[in-house]
């Protein structure tokens, strides 16, 4: 399975995402930015995309939500630990009041993972953010899962950028 993402105006995502209503896209609205996304098998309709291959996801995206991009840019020597890492806390996060989805997904053409959620709404998100469930998804003390945190695995900070579909602005 793999994620393709493009960005644009907001009437041009819609416009794409009506002429290709066959596909499963997703018209995203953030501040300042819009984007459509993809998720398929088989090629994307996009030309000049970004790529991502899912390499572990929970739930089915739906297009009706709010979703948060926790952008992580990793080193090469980096990404087998953040991999390991982050698909054995997958499971941390399911039964979240609000909770839709979760992928995993890993850059195939940049360094830049995103760990992608989506909720029904921003406020079953901030609840989460703000709980001790996941203050211990999050914690930097890794040593019972065999993720060495000594490591700089990191090639910069990372950033969050979230969005909503049309139906939720």
């Amino acid at each position: 399975m793999n994620i393709y993402m493009t960005s644009g105006t907001p009437e041009f995502m819609e416009s794409l995402k009506e002429k290709y209503a066959a596909e499963s896209l997703i018209a995203m609205h953030g501040h300042g930015n819009s984007l459509l996304l993809h998720e398929t098998v088989g090629k994307t309709v996009f030309q000049t995309p970004r790529r991502y291959e899912v390499i572990s996801s929970s739930g089915t995206l739906q297009d009706n939500g709010y979703f948060v991009f926790n952008n992580i840019p990793v080193t090469d020597e980096g990404r087998p630990v953040f991999e390991h890492r982050f698909t054995e806390l997958t499971g941390a996060i399911e039964s979240e009041l609000g909770f839709i989805a979760f992928r995993l997904l890993r850059p195939l053409d940049s360094d830049t993972y995103i760990v992608l959620t989506e909720w029904s709404d921003s406020t079953h998100y901030t609840r989460w953010e703000n709980s001790s469930s996941f203050d211990k998804a999050h914690s930097s003390n890794h040593a019972d899962t065999g993720v060495d945190t000594s490591l700089h695995i990191f090639s910069s900070a990372p950033y969050v950028t979230t969005y909503t579909t049309k139906n939720k602005i």
